[in-house]
Order: structure tokens, then C-alpha cells, then sequence
């Protein structure tokens, strides 16, 4: 089993930058071992017209920022960059971090960031039929680099969906990212081993990845982890709102972590 890691998504919303800066600061000083932001182009919640910050831009400076934590986007829109380009995108930010990003990517979803930017929004297959042409693009484009990407970067694909994306991450990723009860995702989990063998990939090389909902957990939180590790999953993200981005419930997963790991 893939060791236990805590992740933090820091939500690019209602926020000074100064906001961010501090608080990629503070997970990395704790010991979290990720930070994530979201690649969307406006709020998702709260004031729709908030404070809000690019992905990619904010990805580099993390880059250069950090010494020691993993980072990505949780995750990268398909739909909003050509695949070629995110690849040398992805290739030049593990350079600037030397090796510590992760590529996340998902087909896209939220339709404002669509309409008001310009891209098609189309379907939801259609888009998952793009994000299934792409990722062997994307994969190609890194192999190509020059200089080549200080490691096999790795790739996390967000999402459930049982006929297609479930398939696609059977295929490509490294890590998978859901969100549910301890019983949802572990069905979610099961419809993922299914397809690594009729795909012919090792279930066990996918690290699995759940959203924590705290705000939401009503009896012992640690409780609900040891739920989920004896599901497998062993990569806990805890989602923070602008402009206090507070980390105190993080703290105890941490703990948790590290007994874990001993």
C-alpha cells in the first residue's frame, strides 16, 4: 500500500495573493505533503464575482516558493489549453520545482469559466472524449521535452464516472481523487480495479485519493481515516476557503499520518 499523505487544496478565491503565499507557507512548514490550488477562472462558491487567481501562473511561483512539498492542480481543465502546450507547461514547472509536480487533469465542468472565456463547452462526453484523445498527447509531449522532465511526472485524474473516466484512469493515472462516503468511494474504488484488468494494469500502482469533507464529519475524524485506509485509500485532501485558509483541522490527520508511517 502507497504511504499515507495529507494534501491541502488552497481555493484561489476570495483572496489577497499575499493570502495564498502565506498559507502554501504554513502547510509546507506543518508537513503537509501537497498543495493543490483549481483551474478555474472564477469563484465556485461565495460571491461568484470574488477575488480570484489563475492556476498555472500561481503553479510557477509555488514552484520557486516551496522546497520540499508536491503541488498541482486539482485539477487542470482539459478543455482550456492546447494538450501540447500544458505538457511543456508541466515539463518546465518540474524543472523550476526540481521534480515535485503533479499533473492533475479532468475534463471540465464548470460552464461560466466556458462561456465567459470562450471555449466550447459542448457535452459531458464530448468533453470526456477529449480528455481521452489528449492524455496520450500530452504523455507523447513529455517524452519529447528537452531537457526531459526530472521525473515520470506524476499524473492524478479527478472524477467517477464508472463508464468512461474510470476507464481513462485505469489507463493513465497515477493517482485518483474522488469524493464520497467511506461506502460510495470504496464501490468507486472496486469499478476502478475492474477496469485495470480489463485494461491490464496493476490496481495497485493507482494512489487513491479522498476528499475530506470536515466540515461535515460529525463523530471521530480519525475514525472516518481508518474507514477509508481499509479501503485503500491513503491520500486525505482538505479543501480551504480565502481569505483565513484555516489549517487547524489538518493537524490531527497530520498526527495520524505520521502513526501510520512509523
Amino acid at each position: 500500500m502507497h504511504p499515507v499523505r495529507i494534501a491541502t487544496q488552497i481555493h484561489p478565491q476570495h483572496a489577497d495573493y499575499s493570502d495564498i503565499r502565506r498559507t502554501v507557507a504554513r502547510a509546507e512548514e506543518l508537513g503537509v505533503d501537497i498543495v493543490y490550488n483549481w483551474d478555474h477562472f472564477y469563484p465556485l462558491y461565495g460571491d461568484p464575482d470574488g477575488k480570484h487567481f489563475e492556476c498555472w501562473t500561481m503553479l510557477g511561483a509555488w514552484a520557486e516558493q516551496t522546497t520540499n512539498i508536491e503541488f498541482g492542480a486539482l485539477v487542470t481543465c482539459n478543455s482550456y489549453r492546447n494538450p501540447q502546450l500544458l505538457a511543456d507547461m508541466a515539463r518546465t514547472v518540474d524543472h523550476m520545482s526540481g521534480g515535485r509536480l503533479i499533473l492533475g487533469i479532468g475534463s471540465g465542468w464548470f460552464q461560466r469559466d466556458y462561456d465567459e472565456f470562450g471555449y466550447e463547452f459542448g457535452t459531458a462526453p464530448s468533453r470526456l472524449r477529449d480528455l481521452d484523445a489528449n492524455l496520450p498527447l500530452i504523455k507523447e509531449r513529455l517524452a519529447k521535452g528537452n531537457p526531459a522532465p526530472t521525473r515520470k511526472i506524476p499524473i492524478l485524474i479527478g472524477g467517477g464516472g464508472e463508464k468512461v473516466t474510470l476507464r481513462i484512469t485505469a489507463q493513465h493515472a497515477d493517482m485518483w481523487h474522488f469524493f464520497g462516503t467511506p461506502e460510495q468511494m470504496g464501490r468507486k474504488a472496486g469499478i476502478l480495479d475492474e477496469w485495470c484488468a480489463k485494461v491490464g494494469r496493476d490496481p495497485a500502482e493507482i494512489e487513491r485519493s479522498a476528499q475530506v469533507d470536515y466540515e461535515k464529519i460529525t463523530g471521530d475524524p480519525l475514525a472516518l481515516a481508518e474507514e477509508y485506509y481499509a479501503l485503500g485509500f491513503t491520500n486525505f485532501t482538505f479543501g480551504l476557503n480565502g481569505p483565513d485558509y484555516d489549517l487547524t483541522p489538518v493537524k490531527p490527520w497530520l498526527e495520524w499520518r505520521d502513526a501510520k508511517n512509523a
